[in-house]
């Protein structure tokens, strides 16, 4: 049997598995997502999806470089979520929002300062996850 600290060791040095773990983990948030939306309103779905917003850039950066450090993805995964909400800042978000529904999702509209909070809390919650596995 193999001790849980040398199959962290083997999951974290084969690619395939850790690419394998990622997308499996965006399905789910993807999925989480939705299910928060279904079944909750207002900050609770809000703030909730800034989240797993975040929680889903983090497990992306895994299936793109399965062997980025968890500091680094969950890094990452913040600075984008951050760049996103201060676009919004301008005027480009708004104006793509209205032309397409994906833009909308992905880049918002309207900026909202809490939502930086939430998107640390999902990078937060990224690497509390993969440092636990």
């Amino acid at each position: 049997m193999v001790s849980s600290s040398r199959a962290r060791v083997a999951v974290r040095d084969d690619p395939r598995r850790t690419r394998s773990a990622a997308a499996a983990s965006a399905a789910l948030i993807v999925g989480a997502g939705l299910a928060l939306r279904a079944v909750a309103a207002g900050e609770v779905a809000k703030y909730g999806g800034d989240a797993l917003y975040t929680l889903l850039l983090f497990a992306l950066v895994f299936v793109a470089a399965p062997r980025t450090a968890p500091a680094k993805a969950a890094a990452l995964a913040l600075a984008v979520s951050w760049g996103v909400e201060f676009l919004q800042l301008s005027d480009v978000p708004a104006h793509l929002a209205r032309e397409s529904t994906a833009a909308r999702l992905v880049l918002g509209s309207t900026f909202n300062a809490p939502d930086l909070f939430w998107y640390a809390v999902g990078a937060v919650t990224g690497l509390l996850a993969v440092r636990r596995v």
